[in-house]
């Protein structure tokens, strides 16, 4: 194996482990240690089983708690547990300046963008969601109901904070609960 295989596989493995501790961080049974045991006896560069949706998709369903700042105001906050959250939370802190875009939602560029694999099916944005718009790879917060459903709009999660709060929000911080 070349050093550039076994770095990369090095690598894949240990975006495998960040993964698995963002989506059980908030479990108290014991599924987290079995993945956290799968995760370690897995081949370099594999994935396993448990990091990737679950057959019966229970996966996308498990919230994920987060800690999100807006203009220096703490607020709930919680991701949902589908793939593009789930890729977002590897991602975290972040933090991001964000701009309004057509009166209804406040957009910001993360560093990357996130997968698309294996979306949930599409739902119209209310006031509150945590969104991503595939095209362009930005991330919004809606102030505002959207105005339908778009199959390149994921919604992410949702932050519990009031409307004038979001509407006016300049800076966001995202991190992960502990």
């Amino acid at each position: 194996m070349t050093a550039f295989s076994l770095r990369r596989a090095l690598t894949a493995t240990a975006a495998t482990g960040v993964l698995l501790l963002a989506a059980t961080a908030c479990s108290d049974d014991s599924s987290a240690e079995q993945a956290t045991a799968s995760a370690s006896s897995s081949a370099p560069g594999s994935i396993p089983a448990s990091a990737s949706a679950s057959p019966n998709g229970s996966d996308r369903s498990t919230p994920m708690d987060i800690r999100v700042t807006i203009d220096g105001e703490p607020v709930d906050a919680t991701l949902n547990g589908s793939p593009a959250a789930r890729d977002l939370a590897t991602l975290l802190p972040l933090t991001l300046d964000l701009k309004d875009f057509h009166g209804t939602e406040r957009v910001a560029d993360p560093p990357r963008k996130l997968t698309t694999e294996n979306a949930p099916e599409p739902q119209a944005p209310k006031t509150g969601d945590l969104t991503y718009y595939a095209p362009w790879g930005n991330l919004a917060v809606f102030y505002k109901d959207g105005p339908s459903t778009s199959s390149d709009l994921l919604v992410l999660g949702h932050i519990d904070a009031d409307a004038d709060l979001l509407s006016g929000a300049d800076r966001i911080t995202i991190e992960a609960a502990s």
